[in-house]
């Protein structure tokens, strides 16, 4: 008996054509193995299901053992911020070009999902964070990112001016582009661009990576998981920053506003092949060398 019995399906937005053809591909084998499964919107959409097929993500965390998406790592993102409170594991199809994050080729989808629906696969899981922007006696408002919260200006070409403080202590004042706070799952994404370390997503902890600031003597910083992190803008920069998470999610700052980054209270679980190596991966994506000749004697 399969290990999983209720299977979501997470469909890429865009390049209809080849999420279409991976879709199908899935169902199928899905359907062949007895196995019911639920479509969100845009699956449904691209495999032109009946009017009424389609799940809102809800339901999908609310009603499936498993989540497959298909896409790429934004995708990914996006289905692990929807169904972070449900504890639903996500296995990632990667068609997209990096692949961090979903790392099954649509190639591999009948070798891997055999062994992962019948219960051989590595689980993996990720810290997310929480942003809340608060303003005043209004409730603050809220947002999580599995990689990355990023404060940053907009629609300016000059730099912006900010406090940081963790656990209540002040840290620095920076003129910059901004700054990303990061996951250890976030720090091959934005934050590796902005000259910050590569953290082993097994490790707790934040990063902070200032963008382009204009003191070279701020470098990135690592914390713990667990500080609360503060940031304090200008009276004079608030309408040209905004918060950003992963990408997607943006909160716009009104004046007298103040940025409150910690770690989110729930997790994401990402399954795996068994045998997946996070620094097999790492070599691929960054084109890192393989092994030299050289043996210990």
């Amino acid at each position: 008996m399969a290990h999983f019995q209720t299977i979501g399906i997470i469909g890429k937005q865009g390049d209809p054509d080849k999420a279409r053809s991976t879709l199908r591909t899935l169902c199928a084998y899905l359907r062949a193995h007895a196995l019911e499964v639920l479509l969100d919107a845009e699956s449904a959409h691209l495999l032109e299901a009946p009017v009424g097929a389609a799940r809102p993500l809800d339901e999908l965390g609310e009603c499936c053992d498993l989540v497959i998406v298909v896409g790429g790592d934004g995708t990914l993102l996006h289905a692990a911020r929807a169904l972070a409170a449900h504890d639903v594991p996500l296995v990632g199809i990667n068609l997209g070009r990096l692949g961090f994050l979903a790392d099954v080729s649509p190639e591999e989808i009948g070798s891997v999902l055999e062994r992962i629906l019948e219960g051989e696969y590595k689980t993996d899981s990720r810290a997310m964070l929480e942003a809340r922007i608060h303003c005043d006696q209004t409730p603050p408002r809220r947002s999580c990112a599995l990689n990355d919260v990023v404060i940053h200006k907009w629609n300016t070409a000059r730099m912006i001016e900010f406090e940081t403080y963790v656990d209540g202590v002040f840290v620095n004042a920076q003129r910059s582009d901004g700054l990303i706070i990061a996951t250890p799952t976030g720090s091959t994404a934005y934050a590796l661009s902005g000259g910050g370390p590569l953290i082993d997503p097994g490790l707790e902890a934040i990063v902070l990576v200032p963008i382009c600031p204009h003191d070279l003597a701020h470098r990135p910083l690592v914390l713990p998981a667990d500080r609360r992190i503060e940031v304090r803008v200008g009276p004079l920069e608030l309408g040209h920053v905004q918060v950003t998470c992963d990408g997607q999610d943006e909160l716009q700052l009104p004046p007298g506003a103040t940025i409150e980054i910690t770690r989110h209270p729930e997790r994401v679980t990402l399954l795996h092949p068994l045998g997946q190596d996070h620094y097999q991966i790492l070599r691929a994506k960054l084109g890192w060398g393989g092994r030299t000749q050289t043996r210990r004697a």
